[in-house]
């Protein structure tokens, strides 16, 4: 590692300022992707759906309404 460290100092800035970019991408996708599983997990959850349904009732009943 110390010498991963050594040669990123010794690279001029731009190239690390490039090689920053590149791990901050990544490291992004990688925070994205588990947000995404974790979210399905969640919302596939009886309870949850249960509760999402209960909390949109009140806007179908407005839907319902503003049709007739």
């Amino acid at each position: 590692m110390k010498k991963i460290i050594h040669n990123l100092r010794q690279q001029p800035e731009e190239t690390r300022r490039h090689i920053l970019h590149i791990i901050i991408f990544f490291l992004a996708v990688v925070m994205i992707m588990l947000w995404i599983l974790s979210l399905s997990k969640s919302l596939s959850d009886p309870d949850t759906q249960t509760k999402m349904q209960e909390d949109l009732k009140p806007f179908t009943e407005l839907k319902d309404t503003i049709i007739k």
